[in-house]
């Protein structure tokens, strides 16, 4: 397969970005690393990608062995200062990222050293937001969907650590059923039993994995439009009607809502509501109190959606939960009319 050009795989790292919910702006320069500035939920960071094609091993290798070449790269791998360096692949067949670690490759020796991965990691991260494999028994790879790059990049030096192939038969069960009560809740005895470091390495990777299937399952619903707005154009979040704080939220479809961010924020800070009717409100409360603080100014921008039906899923097992709405609005303390 031929490589991916430049200008193709740049575009390729801020669509990424945008799907797992960034932005970004690309650095420039002709020449590995990649450097964007991102801004992702209120923190802006620096992050330097180097990323290659990944391809078949080649010769007499296992159909089921992938890899990426480093080319036209020195060692040491220069590492950012200022952020994050990551070291990865992309599968244009597959669609799919392939996670390395820097620490066990920023040095090597003259050529152009591959760095294998096995098929099974990238199908299983196109199907569960992250795949795990493992080589000789030293080495963490990862398959990783587009949805969570930003998440991978954040936690890649964690994640690649080689204390952690202890633990990979848990993370990878805590994945794939993580919708399953009953599974769920022997994988929670077994979390528990782990060392506390190890333990807080697992919950973060399953709450990243189901965060990523809430969102692509809630905008999926929402045929990729705003509930509220009906604008698409890429820029979606998944809002929980009843928020996660709540304790008794759920990831089901059901307590989802497709919102574009200013909506998202608005509903967040129980700004605007969804009623029993499933139509768009305006708390009057929290219009009072940014009256009061002479910050209204935008209100109109809400106020043309007041009293409309929001856009609902085509199919009813999909709309939202009548008692989410209920619930969220107790908790949010939203007046009764």
């Amino acid at each position: 397969m031929a490589a991916i050009r430049q200008s193709q795989m740049i575009n390729i790292l801020l669509d990424a970005i945008q799907a797992s919910g960034g932005s970004a702006i690309f650095l420039g320069g002709n020449s590995k690393p990649y450097k964007f500035i991102i801004q992702f939920q209120n923190n802006r960071f620096e992050l330097w990608v180097y990323i290659w094609t990944v391809t078949h091993g080649g010769g007499q290798r296992s159909s089921r062995e992938f890899r990426i070449q480093m080319t036209s790269v020195d060692s040491p791998l220069a590492t950012n200062p200022n952020g994050y360096t990551v070291l990865m692949g992309y599968s244009p067949e597959l669609s799919v990222f392939a996670g390395f670690s820097l620490e066990k490759h920023k040095t090597f020796t003259a050529g152009s050293p591959s760095i294998q991965i096995n098929l099974n990691a990238l199908d299983t991260g196109l199907q569960n937001g992250f795949g795990f494999s493992t080589k000789d028994n030293s080495e963490i790879a990862i398959g990783i969907r587009p949805d969570l790059f930003i998440q991978y990049c954040l936690n890649a030096k964690a994640l690649h650590e080689t204390g952690n192939i202890e633990i990979l038969p848990i993370l990878v069960n805590s994945i794939e059923n993580n919708t399953n009560e009953e599974i769920s809740t022997e994988i929670e005895k077994e979390i528990e039993a782990l060392p506390l470091e190890r333990k807080l390495i697992v919950q973060k990777v399953q709450k990243l994995s189901r965060e990523s299937k809430f969102r692509k399952i809630v905008i999926s619903a929402y045929d990729n439009r705003c509930a509220i707005s009906r604008m698409q154009l890429k820029l979606l979040d998944a809002a929980h009607i009843l928020p996660v704080a709540s304790n008794i939220s759920t990831d089901h479809v059901t307590n989802g809502l497709a919102l574009n961010p200013t909506l998202h924020r608005a509903y967040d800070n129980s700004l605007i509501y969804i009623d029993e009717n499933f139509e768009m409100q305006i708390n009057p409360n929290r219009r009072q109190e940014l009256y009061y603080i002479n910050q209204l100014d935008g209100i109109d921008y809400l106020e043309q959606f007041v009293g409309r039906v929001i856009y609902l899923p085509q199919d009813k097992n999909q709309r939202p939960n009548i008692n989410n709405i209920i619930q969220a609005n107790i908790y949010r303390n939203i007046p009764k009319k």
